[in-house]
């Protein structure tokens, strides 16, 4: 298991660098003047030359970027070219907000996706239909739209919920679950619909197998059959659906923080590559892709708990 978890790693290590490298000779290239950009637009030649030369800007790209690779092995991303704020603080203050969403979408999605799949594979009929339209419905509707359509009617309108902002779950426990009911809805949406259609195939091709007519053969009820055996075989896919869609859900939550106010990293992403602060770009896709690496990870080891012959491969 050891071994498992340090190739992952390295392999997740190798992956760092590829997006990292790629990432910043994309926003090399951009074309953005990024000392004007700072000094603003009567900034004399002179100034743009001084500020360019202060940010290392006149340096070859390749230097450029392995004194930031190197900053980043020792723990330190720099500093925000526009705010002169740590990159490291900056990210440390937005990703709980972040986090808090996604990682409640995804067990919120996870927990109403099973309840679906299992309905639709053991029942079929109508709530099997009902599933299949909702997938459709899910895969028609991006989040972004559900998020207007909730904010319009159930916070500005009904005043149910708060239209924008965050509440920490330290200072107010009901607060912050308001504050997140609707972000979190936006996004479980879409996600519950597409993970549902998979533990639904999930399940439905389990309950074929030779191994589930042996069980049922011996005398073993449905319930039985289904809950210690069927749902136990079906879970790695579904499980790794799910570790797909949490990248979704990294994605999707930067047009959500936007509509809610919400201050998480999709703001500051948004604005840092729009004014070409490349610190703090490259400190979220580095964060971003340390997320998902530990995620698919998690992923892994859950999978071979669950399927013994995941462990033996």
């Amino acid at each position: 298991m050891l071994t498992f978890i340090l190739r992952r790693l390295a392999a997740g290590l190798v992956l760092l660098l590829t997006i990292t490298t790629l990432t910043y000779v994309l926003l090399y290239i951009s074309g953005t003047n990024i000392a004007r950009n700072i000094l603003g637009e009567f900034a004399t030649p002179e100034q743009i030359a001084a500020k360019q030369a202060e940010l290392g800007l006149d340096q070859p790209l390749i230097t450029r970027y392995l004194d930031w690779l190197g900053g980043a092995f020792s723990g330190d991303l720099g500093r925000s070219w526009f705010t002169g704020e740590p990159v490291l603080q900056a990210l440390s203050n937005r990703l709980p907000v972040t986090l808090t969403i996604v990682f409640v979408a995804l067990v919120v999605a996870a927990v109403i996706a099973a309840a679906l799949g299992i309905a639709a594979a053991v029942y079929r009929g109508w709530v099997d239909r009902f599933v299949q339209f909702l997938s459709l419905a899910g895969d028609a509707l991006p989040s972004f739209v559900v998020a207007i359509v909730l904010v319009t009617t159930l916070a500005i309108q009904a005043k149910l919920f708060p239209a924008t902002g965050f509440v920490p779950f330290a200072t107010n426990p009901g607060l912050w679950l308001a504050s997140i009911a609707l972000p979190v809805a936006a996004l479980v949406f879409q996600l519950t619909a597409s993970a549902a259609q998979q533990f639904r195939s999930a399940i439905i091709d389990v309950r074929r197998r030779d191994f589930v007519r042996t069980l049922r053969s011996r005398g073993l009820g449905e319930r039985e059959v289904l809950t210690r055996h069927v749902l136990r075989s079906a879970a790695p896919p579904a499980l790794t659906i799910l570790s797909l869609n949490f990248v979704a859900l990294l994605g999707g939550s930067i047009t959500i923080e936007q509509i809610f106010a919400l201050p998480g990293i999709g703001p500051l992403a948004i604005g840092s590559t729009t004014q070409g602060d490349i610190p703090m770009v490259m400190g979220v896709v580095v964060y971003t892709v340390i997320m998902v690496i530990l995620v698919n990870i998690v992923v892994d080891l859950l999978n071979g708990w669950l399927n013994p012959k995941v462990r033996v491969s």
